[in-house]
């Protein structure tokens, strides 16, 4: 079976699936932030086979998410550190998480609290607008064409639409 190629749609959600929307990828990431970055250590933190690790860090090394350095000459091993490009998806982690604590935790609450750096207080991730810093939700936008929709013939969708 062929995989749809979400990367070539005029869809900035679909081409951010395309790279980390396969579901062992959002925990590679979590594991490489966290410092758990070398194969034999995300592995049997993930209890994921081999090789399907093996191809997932493949994809995100390709995709710029994240690079591989070499520890160790003799025998040759390498980890995983993010780049820059992958050190802004794990800001999207933290929105997910934000999602996953407030309606998937339970009565046992977070397994993981976060404290900020520029306070020292635990907290949580808010989403704000860039121009005016007030708080932003889905049901605070309108959704317009952005320049890109030209060339492509589609429109981007809101989430759910």
């Amino acid at each position: 079976m062929q995989r749809t190629r979400f990367g070539d749609m005029a869809c900035s959600i679909a081409r951010t699936l395309d790279v980390i929307g396969e579901p062992w990828s959002p925990l590679i990431l979590r594991d490489v932030y966290v410092g758990i970055s070398r194969f034999e250590q995300i592995q049997q933190d993930l209890g994921i086979s081999r090789k399907v690790l093996a191809e997932r860090l493949r994809w995100l090394v390709e995709n710029g998410v994240l690079e591989r350095r070499e520890y160790s000459s003799r025998p040759p091993r390498h980890e995983y550190v993010l780049t820059a490009k992958g050190t802004e998806l794990c800001d999207l982690l933290l929105v997910m998480v934000r999602w996953g604590d407030r309606f998937t935790a339970g009565e046992a609450g977070p397994p993981v609290l976060y404290r900020h750096h520029a306070c020292g207080e635990i907290s949580h991730v808010e989403l704000r607008c860039s121009v005016c810093d007030k708080p932003m939700r889905a049901t605070d936008i309108d959704i317009l064409p952005g320049p890109g929709i030209a060339s492509a013939g589609q429109t981007e969708r809101a989430p759910g639409d």
